[in-house]
């Protein structure tokens, strides 16, 4: 079970790094902005006081520390996705990863976005209220998808290590 937690630690920080180097390459060559982890540092303070939001979460005043919490967070629920999938796909998997299903359920964790931070920031479920929706959706897409390449890719490097 160890090992288990050791594997879902190391392949969900991996993927969660390969989603920002994706994120950091798409700003550079094609000026898209990347989300703004602060934003759930401030949404979780804010609701851990139990404040009510004002919506959108840009209206909600900013504290100190919301960039470092928001950027934990996310790698965080990196970490608890991994371990979600590494259950689901059983022992063997992680010895011998395959593309496939890690690509799938990186657009299955879109789920996350699409239906809890997006409402809850404002933006209505899967971006609907924003100014392009398209463009939001496609996105959050392209950064769980490549949350799920960087599963297999983490996975299949850690395979190599130990």
């Amino acid at each position: 079970m160890q090992s288990l937690f050791v594997d879902a630690l190391v392949i969900g920080c991996g993927a969660t790094l390969v989603m920002d180097i994706v994120a950091f390459v798409l700003k550079r060559a094609f000026g898209l902005q990347p989300f703004d982890y602060g934003l759930v540092g401030r949404w979780i303070h804010w609701r851990l006081r139990g404040v009510g939001l004002p919506r959108p979460i840009s209206q909600v005043p900013p504290f100190r520390y919301e960039g470092p919490i928001g950027w934990l967070l996310h790698y965080l629920i990196g970490v608890v996705f991994a371990l979600v999938f590494l259950m689901s796909m059983g022992a063997g998997w992680a010895s011998a990863p395959s593309l496939l299903p890690a690509l799938v359920f990186g657009a299955l964790t879109v789920a996350a976005p699409f239906f809890v931070l997006q409402p809850a920031f404002g933006a209505g479920v899967a971006a609907r209220r924003t100014p392009r929706p398209g463009i939001a959706r496609a996105k959050s897409l392209t950064a769980h998808l490549s949350f799920g390449a960087g599963i297999w890719l983490a996975a299949a490097l850690w395979a190599l290590l130990r």
